[in-house]
């Protein structure tokens, strides 16, 4: 079981969770990222986010339109990286939509580049 912290900007609050591994994160819509995806390969019983980070993963899914392969995306710095690597860190990324609002892979694609 994985305690997990989420700082909830709305409130300006730190909220606990404890949640099994195959269990959804919380703040995420349709189950689309797991504790055990979110943990990957660390060891830590603590985890912790923030809520926007959990709302940018489902605004970021739904323009996707398919399973995101998590990889090392919510990894600690040091946890499996070499010191030769850039460790510069985004914690949070908001995707500048277009006015219609619509946007396709390659449009998404260019953005995290």
């Amino acid at each position: 079981m994985a305690k997990i912290i989420v700082y909830n900007n709305d409130t300006d609050n730190m909220e606990t969770f404890y949640r099994q591994e195959n269990d959804p994160m919380p703040y995420n819509t349709g189950n689309t990222l797991t504790v055990r995806e979110f943990r990957g390969t660390s060891n830590s019983p603590t985890l912790w986010t923030t809520k926007r980070v959990m709302q940018s993963w489902n605004a970021q899914r739904y323009l996707w339109g398919s399973p995101i392969n998590v990889g090392y995306a919510f990894r600690r710095p040091w946890e499996g990286r070499t010191s030769e690597c850039n460790l510069n860190i985004m914690p949070e990324q908001h995707l500048m939509l277009p006015k219609d609002g619509q946007m396709n892979k390659e449009q998404l694609y260019e953005q995290v580049q």
